[in-house]
């Protein structure tokens, strides 16, 4: 990743997190956001997502539809949100932990030996 990438991603999620920001001190909502309950909101938000994937085969666009995708993208949005602003009240640079966590997960599932395999680390570890 050149630096100007970098600079780009780093921008758009401050970008992000300031127009979450506005939105929570437009509405005086702050003091409700500690990292608790911004975890909490998260996980059902996650849950609603999965809601509208519940019993189809495999969930590709064109399983769900128009109207089911555009409800897909905004619960999708809901999480982003909740993540963003998880991220903000913890000061935790997201772009950083996801290189930081790619960096582990390199080192816990090489290519060589997971290339077309799902299962854990733990389970392909000694074969």
């Amino acid at each position: 990743m050149s630096s100007g990438e970098g600079q780009g991603r780093q921008g758009e999620f401050a970008r992000l997190r300031e127009l979450v920001r506005v939105f929570v001190d437009e509405r005086d909502w702050d003091q409700f956001h500690t990292p608790k309950n911004l975890s909490a909101a998260l996980s059902v938000e996650a849950a609603e997502l999965l809601e509208h994937f519940q019993w189809l085969q495999h969930g590709r666009a064109d399983e769900l539809g128009l109207e089911k995708l555009t409800q897909v993208r905004h619960e999708m949005a809901d999480v982003l949100v909740y993540l963003v602003r998880l991220a903000d009240k913890l000061d935790v640079d997201l772009m950083a932990a996801v290189e930081e966590k790619m960096v582990l997960n390199r080192a816990k599932y090489p290519a060589d030996k997971v290339r077309g395999d799902a299962r854990k680390y733990h389970e392909y570890k000694d074969s």
